[in-house]
């Protein structure tokens, strides 16, 4: 860091807001770049006087909103090859397992990711063209991105431009040991914002991970009708096997001829030729 400080004071004001506004977008599009390090840098540049703390303050944001809007619609428009081919590129920054977290970060939390982002080295770089990738209403996230960003880059930039001139003050009269304890005041003074965009980033693995709800067992399906079918069955009563009585007549003992049931009917008997017709009650 001291020595981006040392080379920035060899540069004229304008170039310092330049380099500072350019750095900062280019690493907001999507490139890993040490952006925050020259913010650091220029702020504490500032404190001595070098440069105007309020035009790097500027620089800074204007580099994030458009940089990140640049982003954003390099994303929309790339959507997640594009994102796969700068993981190729730059695997240790952009891999897989950084994807990975930065769109379960989205997933989770929506545009605060975009917001909180802007502190955390990870999402502040793949924030815009992650959330253009996504589909998220620009709206939307231009709000976010433009709290964050103005946030971010006033904040930084007073609170190191006050530590600066403290510890310059200081040094006259408590010589290094307090301008140690003076850069490890105001790092104290961020820490709160970096938890708590690293704790989103924690919360999110273990959402991911969370089971799914077991689905109810079926009730087991009851064999009560089947049974009772079975006992009722079992209850009817038997049928009689034997056949109805036949019609043919049973035949006599001792080998007679059956006897028939019918009406008996009066048969003549033939006439024999050349005898004598007999005679019958109704001739007479």
């Amino acid at each position: 860091m001291f020595d981006v400080q040392h080379w920035l004071v060899s540069l004229p004001p304008i170039a310092v807001y330049l380099l500072v506004a350019g750095v900062i977008g280019v690493e907001s599009m999507g490139v890993p770049l040490p952006g925050e390090i020259v913010l650091v840098s220029s702020a504490l540049l500032a404190a001595t006087g070098v440069v105007e703390p309020e035009w790097v303050a500027t620089a800074a944001a204007a580099g994030a909103i458009v940089g990140d809007s640049i982003g954003y619609a390099v994303g929309r428009r790339g959507g997640r090859p594009l994102l796969a081919r700068l993981g190729r590129r730059f695997p240790r920054h952009l891999g897989p397992a950084q994807l990975a977290r930065a769109e379960q970060s989205f997933a989770r939390h929506g545009v605060w990711a975009v917001f909180f982002g802007r502190f955390v080295a990870l999402l502040r770089i793949l924030a815009g063209p992650l959330a253009g990738a996504l589909h998220v209403p620009y709206r939307r996230f231009l709000v976010a991105n433009a709290a964050g960003g103005l946030v971010w880059a006033f904040g930084t930039t007073y609170l190191l431009f006050t530590v600066g001139r403290a510890a310059e003050h200081w040094l006259k009269d408590i010589s290094w040991a307090g301008l140690v304890l003076a850069v490890l005041a105001g790092l104290a003074s961020t820490w709160w914002l970096r938890r708590r965009a690293h704790r989103l980033e924690a919360a999110e693995p273990a959402q991911s991970t969370e089971p799914a709800g077991s689905a109810e067992p079926e009730p087991a399906q009851s064999t009560e009708p089947a049974e009772s079918a079975e006992r009722a069955k079992s209850a009817e009563p038997v049928q009689s096997a034997e056949p109805a009585e036949s019609a043919t007549p049973t035949p006599a003992p001792d080998g007679d001829p059956p006897l028939s049931v019918g009406p008996a009917l009066d048969v003549e008997p033939a006439p024999v030729p050349g005898a004598a017709p007999a005679r019958t009650g109704r001739n007479r």
